[in-house]
């Protein structure tokens, strides 16, 4: 194994908590499988992943024990990515741990985890976009165990109170195009004199790579080439200056803000809000006095084609798994379609397999629908290569930098990202 310390990004994590381990009691196991995950074992995520990790070791009694331990991630992404991080430097990695979809390449490449591939049941149920994500030089590495995916939010009666037909709104199969989706911010911004949409833009992390990305997809650009080499000449070509001159235009008319109001949409402040399955859950919870749906990502005019982000944590098998057939078996436990279902639940996050996705369609609300709708017909992955770090670092510095840099400057804000991008590249090569 090489000894690499990896440089970790964060990916939307829904439930950061304060560090604890916990781990499942062990009994007599002929096979011992260790595994670890970056949550606790509090949070909905963590409640269902060791109620899983039990029935596996009912399942499978007398043959393997698996010992689940809790490691949450701290709000800088640490806590977590701390211990893989001293784990590798000393050999003493688990079995199986989970990794954030966006570093699944430089976990191959550093020869951190094993090809699984040969262990799943069903892959083609999988949905395409969690395959892409663990896949690395034509190898799949990892497997997601739930997916996720962005929508706008409205409130419902601040759209009637603005005059706006609420059956007029678009859909997956019919959705509004950037200039469409501008005419809609122009007259809620001057009907509430407030930002019409709050699209996370004050949030300097992974978010904006994923949250941001799909609206230069539906350009037709790219972050990079599709055999990951390129940048300088990629991400700022033709497309990418569209693609960015779309958001820094609702940044530049006020119909978003780069300094939103805390929980402004869930308080009645602004009438929309580009989120995910985790506000579903905050809404249902603390906010039932707000009547809202989701309405799917605006396309590119140019195109009119939609896409949405996905990513999601994963389960690997590590390179220092003494039992092959042991980890393997455990990963394909927890990604059946029974697992992904009580995940899903659990954890309200969207299914990674086809199947999961049919059995709850009459279980979720009618919103998380439109999310895994959308996810099912558009989801697309982030980049799959070793200089993902710095990669994505660049690109979120594109868009927070958008509202330092005048119209006629995009270009030159686009050329200078493309050549870190670029540099970083070539530095992994």
């Amino acid at each position: 194994m090489k000894h690499v310390i990896l440089t970790f990004v964060l990916a939307g994590s829904l439930f950061l908590t304060a560090c604890n381990t916990e781990e499942s009691s062990n009994t007599s196991g002929e096979e011992t499988i260790s595994m670890w995950v970056q949550t606790s074992k509090e949070s909905p995520e963590g409640e269902v992943m060791f109620d899983t990790v039990q029935q596996f070791n009912d399942e499978y009694e007398g043959i393997y024990e698996a010992e689940i331990e809790f490691i949450p991630r701290s709000g800088g992404g640490g806590g977590y990515e701390d211990k893989v991080n001293a784990a590798v430097s000393t050999e003493t990695l688990p079995d199986v741990l989970t990794l954030d979809g966006p570093n699944t390449a430089a976990y191959a490449e550093a020869d951190i985890i094993a090809p699984i591939g040969k262990y799943l049941s069903d892959k083609d149920d999988f949905l395409p976009s969690i395959i892409e994500q663990g896949t690395y030089e034509d190898e799949l590495y990892a497997i997601g165990y739930s997916e996720s995916g962005v929508g706008i939010f409205y409130n419902k009666d601040m759209f009637e109170e603005a005059g706006i037909d609420l059956d007029s709104l678009p859909t997956v199969e019919d959705p509004w195009d950037w200039n469409q989706f501008m005419d809609l911010s122009k007259k809620l911004t001057e009907t509430f004199d407030t930002p019409a949409i709050d699209m996370g833009l004050d949030d300097k992390s992974e978010w904006l790579m994923y949250a941001f990305a799909p609206f230069l997809w539906s350009q037709g650009g790219q972050v990079v080439s599709e055999d990951g080499e390129q940048a300088a000449g990629v991400f700022n070509n033709e497309d990418g200056v569209k693609a960015m001159s779309f958001i820094q235009e609702m940044q530049n008319k006020n119909y978003t803000t780069i300094s939103p109001s805390e929980n402004g949409f869930e308080t009645g402040k602004y009438p929309m809000m580009m989120s995910g399955s985790w506000s579903i859950q905050m809404l249902e919870t603390s906010y039932q006095d707000i009547d809202y749906d989701i309405m799917p990502y605006p396309v590119s005019p140019d195109t009119n084609e939609l896409v949405s982000p996905t990513g999601s944590w994963q389960y690997a098998m590590s390179t220092s798994a003494e039992n092959e057939e042991a980890a393997g078996a455990l990963i394909d436990f927890l990604t059946t379609t029974e697992a992904l279902v009580d995940i899903s639940l659990g954890n309200t996050v969207l299914p990674a397999r086809y199947s999961a996705a049919e059995e709850l369609e009459d279980q979720v609300t009618p919103q998380m629908n439109k999310l895994i709708e959308q996810n099912t017909a558009s989801g697309q992955p982030r980049p799959v290569l070793p200089a993902y770090p710095q990669v994505t670092r660049a690109f979120q510095q594109t868009v927070t930098g958008l509202s330092f840099y005048e119209t006629d400057e995009l270009q030159q804000l686009l050329d200078e990202k493309a050549q870190e991008m670029q540099t970083a590249i070539d530095r992994r090569n």
